[in-house]
This record gives structure tokens, sequence and C-alpha cells, in this order.
């Protein structure tokens, strides 16, 4: 451990005395647009983070989707020594936007030329990365190359590995100029310092302006400028060794600058086709970028050696609970598992969503694991409006996830779909936790709160939009209940209307949901009542009555010390009824639960007694919380929990 200390000291020039804290801070800018670019993102920090023995500071140029997604995954993963900012992609735009680009990366591919400007002008050195970068090797190797920089040299870059700038790759390919064979940006040290010295700014826009005349355009963005401007100030650049971007683009010649595989510092696929690329190793290539991409990321949360952090309040805040915890409690398992701080990818998948203009649209929220996968197609076949769902899976899973949405037609051609990954830690099942995540981020006035193995009615996001005026949901407290049944059939032939759903009753293909195991909890919507109800009729609250529910979406959020089975839908009912929320059973709307093996928790319920235990003392807590919450309006869940 001493000689790793000294040799992450040693690499990046700073530390002589071992006995002191830190090694240096390494700062790393990355510009990132969209919901693909920022899944990018994460593979190639957990590259550098698992080599890393350093702290370090990402700082990231974005756009607005790319900085939600980012800024909750880095407030959520909680990696110590490790500092986060962000930069706003949209204030940058004007900097680069009159210039011409023709490659697939837009105007987010000009960007790495303003960072002088976009940076603090405090930062004197950035080692600058593109989204599609694998690590194989400590980045403080890297950052120790500054120190070889001669006093003129302000850039660092690594030759081109294709022979795109000598023009020779097609008939009347006329490439920008370029020094030789000219240098890929994908990686870059910048002497930020230097470069605001020699007016950096300035330069390249005149050596953009200049080659525009006659080029009309970039093909590479922010290489060719770079390139341009090198080939006038060549005094200006440090060559980096080649393994420090071996480049897997459609024409490389990468396999030159190596012998060995073990030689290699940085993988770059800048292809288009990315994995597919050609190249002799590029099983070994591919092998090592997936093993990133699917790597625990909650691994990478171990304190660097050596190295004490600067806590953030939330994670002193945090040790503080848990060391308040009594592990000799019986519930100890569960109480420490309401402070377990999941990671959380949001918008996971493109999402696109433009809000209606009568502020009466609804979303479907639900949420799901692995195990559920295959409800999300006839979903989105039953409900065309908006859906947020919030999935608990380990990073392998989220892959494999991924894999499954884009190889399916239903999917690829729903873009109102917000897929929300909450990863796995800790022994439960955090449902409420990870329902809280899908209802937080649903971007509609109302919410459907729903389980992912029901499917609705066809036509029930229409019924309910109508529905939400009719009962004045904007100005009124209620929850619209929508009737529950079940089918004991994996294949069924879903009922098109309300008097074909009673005919299925009648001759036993379906039933209330749950009639048979838990009758309480569907009790209350008095299904003889909605057989010939044509109005919305009110029902009140009895213990245990878990409902689905149409809501405003400013309603409480689920309680989550109720993990696994038991009790996390009755408890939010509860509180929606403590907060005098009227109960309204919707008389032309059902939804149907399709068969399906039994969940984990379930079987772990029902064979633990301890499990079993711990929930009937949480129920407790939660009266008690309640009580003291809403007062008399909740002495009757303590005067019904008695009577039970």
């Amino acid at each position: 451990d001493c000689k790793h200390v000294y040799s992450a000291v040693k690499t990046t020039d700073e530390v002589t005395d071992l006995s002191s804290l830190c090694p240096q801070l390494i700062h790393v800018a990355c510009v990132c647009a969209g919901h693909n670019a920022s899944r990018d993102v994460v593979t190639l920090v957990k590259s550098v983070l698992f080599h890393r023995r350093n702290p370090l500071h990402f700082h990231f140029i974005t756009d607005t989707v790319a900085n939600r997604i980012l800024s909750s995954l880095f407030q959520s993963w909680m990696v110590p020594s490790v500092q986060v900012s962000f930069y706003d992609a949209d204030e940058l735009k004007s900097e680069v936007s009159w210039i011409p680009n023709k490659h697939y990366s837009g105007i987010y591919g000009l960007m790495k030329l303003t960072l002088t400007k976009a940076l603090p002008s405090d930062l004197s050195k950035v080692i600058v990365l593109d989204t599609d970068i694998t690590f194989a090797t400590d980045i403080a190797e890297l950052w120790g190359i500054f120190r070889k920089f001669t006093d003129k040299q302000v850039i660092g870059l690594v030759e081109n590995q294709s022979d795109w700038y000598l023009g020779n790759l097609w008939k009347n390919h006329k490439p920008w100029p370029a020094l030789g064979r000219g240098f890929n940006t994908g990686v870059i040290l910048l002497y930020l310092e230097r470069l605001r010295r020699i007016g950096w700014e300035q330069m390249w826009r005149l050596t953009a302006e200049r080659e525009l005349m006659s080029m009309l355009s970039t093909s590479l963005a922010d290489q060719d400028i770079f390139n341009a401007f090198i080939k006038q100030n060549p005094v200006l650049v440090h060559q980096l060794p080649c393994f420090w971007n071996v480049q897997l683009s459609d024409h490389t010649r990468s396999e030159q600058c190596y012998t060995e595989v073990s030689d290699l510092k940085v993988i770059h696929w800048n292809s288009p086709k990315k994995l597919r690329v050609k190249n002799k190793h590029v099983e070994f290539f591919r092998n090592l970028y997936l093993t990133f991409l699917e790597y625990d990321g909650n691994l990478l949360r171990r304190e660097l050696f050596g190295c004490p952090s600067q806590a953030s309040p939330e994670t002193v805040q945090l040790q503080a609970a848990l060391e308040e915890l009594d592990e000799d409690d019986q519930c100890y398992d569960f109480r420490r598992e309401r402070l377990t701080v999941h990671r959380v990818h949001l918008y996971f998948l493109q999402y696109e969503y433009t809000p209606t203009e009568d502020d009466t649209d609804v979303t479907l929220v639900a949420q799901l694991s692995m195990d559920r996968l295959q409800m999300l197609e006839a979903i989105c076949k039953h409900w065309e409006g908006p859906i947020s769902l919030a999935l608990y899976m380990s990073d392998a899973e989220a892959q494999q996830f991924l894999r499954y949405a884009q190889a399916s037609e239903v999917l690829k051609n729903r873009k109102n779909v917000g897929y929300h990954i909450v990863y796995k830690e800790g022994q439960f099942y955090p449902v409420n936790l990870v329902r809280n995540v899908a209802l937080k981020n649903a971007n509609t006035p109302y919410v459907f709160l729903t389980d992912v193995d029901f499917l609705p009615m066809y036509g029930l996001y229409d019924y309910l939009r109508k529905t939400v005026v009719q009962l004045d949901m904007a100005h009124t407290k209620k929850a619209l209940v929508v009737p529950a049944f079940e089918t004991l059939r994996y294949r069924l032939s879903f009922p098109k209307s309300k008097a074909e759903l009673l005919s299925m009753l009648d001759m036993g293909t379906l039933y209330t949901f749950r009639y048979h195991v838990w009758p309480k909890g569907h009790a209350p919507t008095n299904y003889a009542k909605w057989r010939t109800a044509t109005t919305p009729y009110k029902v009140e609250w009895e213990p245990d009555f878990e409902p689905y529910v149409v809501v405003r979406r400013d309603c409480p959020e689920y309680d989550q010390r109720f993990v696994g089975f038991g009790w996390n839908k009755v408890s939010h009912i509860m509180e929606l009824d403590a907060q005098e929320y009227d109960l309204m059973v919707l008389p032309n709307a059902f939804m149907i639960h399709m068969p399906h093996a039994p969940s984990f928790d379930i079987s772990k319920f029902r064979s633990s007694s301890s499990y079993r235990n711990c929930l009937n003392t949480l129920k407790d807590e939660f009266h008690q919380d309640l009580s003291r919450k809403y007062g008399s309006a909740a002495l009757k869940y303590l005067t019904a929990q008695r009577n039970i």
C-alpha cells in the first residue's frame, strides 16, 4: 500500500513527503449532451475511477438533459474524493455556432475550443476527454506528462492514427491543413493558464475564419481547427505517446502504435460504428470496455488510501444516522436499508415529452425489476400517454435492459417513456424508494400510480384526462380509484369494454383483484356498486385498503421505511386519507393484473417470522409518526390498528 501511494505521488510530481495528506487533485473536462452521451460518460468515469489513486474534479460542459442526468447520478453515487462541476453549453453556443460543421457530433463537437472561457479562470491545467474513451491505467500518469512540456508548449495530443489529414483516403478528399498526419483531439492535455496568456480565443477564431474561406465547413469538428492552428504554431504542441489515445476509427492504423495490448493506456472508440470497428485486437478492447460498462459502480465508492476525503454534509449526516442504529435491534437490516443511498441514473434512454396545453395530462407511474421486463411492451400498447418507470437493477442488468429496449420495435418507437435506473444495493428491494424515483420524475400535473404487472384498459389514458376536468382535480383533493381485477390465465383475450369485463367476471375468467388471498386490500372499492355505477362514487378508507389511484403529482411520496413485501402501498393510501383526499371510484375504468411467478420478497415474507415481526414494528412506528404529523385526522388509524 505504501508503494501505491508513492507511485501516485511520484507520477503527479506534487508530494515528496509520504506523510502529507493527499496526492494532487486532477482536473478532467468533458463535453456531454443528450441521453446517449450521458450513458457513455458513466462508462468513461468508471474506467477512470477504477484505476485512480488521486482525488478528481470532473468538469462537464452539458446541455440541460445531460446536466439533469449527471448531477443526479453523481449526487447519489457519493464517490469519495470526487468533485463535479457543470457548465451550461447553451451559454457557449454563440462562441462556435458560426462554424459550419459536418461531423455527427454537431455543435457540441466544437465546444472544446471554448474551454479557456468556460472553465474557471484560476484553473491552470486540465485533461480533456471525449465521451467514447476507456482508461486502462491510472489517469495520474497522463497528468504527469504536463511536467514534460517545454515552456512554450500549451497542448498535448496524440498523432492521428488514420491517413485522414494526408488526404489520400479516397479521391477528391481534401482535409483541413495539419502537421504531417495531424493530431486526434479525443484526449487533450490543455495548459489553460498558458493558452489564456497567448490569446487562444482570438488565435483559434482567426485560424477558423481563414480556413473556412476555402474549406466551407469542418468535417471533424474541433479537431480540424486544432490541427490548422498547430500547423501554423507547431512549437505549441507536445506530442503524446500514441498509447494515450489508441484510435479505433474506420481507417485506423492504430495497430502500428503498439506491440503488446498490455502496453495500452487509453482506448478511443472514435468510429461511428463504435464497438463494431475492425481491428485484430478488437475482442480484447471490447472486453475491456464491457468490463467497465457492466462494472458495479458501488464498488468505486471506496475511500482513497491515505487520502481523507472532504466529506459532504450529506455524507456526514448519513454516517451519523448509521452510527445511531442499534445493531442488536432485530429490525436493524430494515432500518439500515432506509438509510442506503442508491445510485440513480435518470432518463437512461432517449426521452421526449411536450406538455399538453390544457394541463390535464396524466403519467403512468410504476417500478419494476428484471423479472418483469416482459410487461413493458404490453403496457406501451395499452397506454399511449407518458410513462415514468423506475427500474431496480444491477449495472449488468441495466445493460441487458438497454439491449432489450433497443431490439424492441414497440419500445424504440415510444419516446415519451422515462426509464430511470435505481442501482441495486443491500438485501431488500427498496420498493417505495424506487416508486418515489418514478413519481418525482413524472412531468405531468397528474399521475396514475400503478404496478407494472397490471394492464390498463384500452382508452384509459383519454378517459382519465377527461375525468380530471370533470371532477375539478386541479382545485380539489381527490384520489381517483381505478378498480383492479386479475386473471390466472397467461393468455387473455383482453376485454374491450366494461360490459365485456363483467361478462368475463360472471364466467370466471376474471376475478376482483386478490379476492381469494387478500380481500381487504380492495374490498372498499365496492365492486358490487361498481357493476352498475355510471358516475364516480366516494368510498371511505378502511384498514389495509391499497387501491391504484390517479392523483395530482404533488401528492405525498411513498414512505421509504417499507421495503420488500408488505404495507408499501397501504401506508401511502393512509397518508392520502390523512391529508383528506376524497377516494373516488371511477365507474368506467379498470385494470387487470397479469399472472407471474411470486417475487423473492413475498417468499421471504411468507417464510420468515422475523421479517413479519419487523413489518409489524415498522407499521406501529408509521402509525405513531402519522398521528404526530396529522393529529386528530390520524386517530382513526391507531383505533383501527388496535381492533385488528
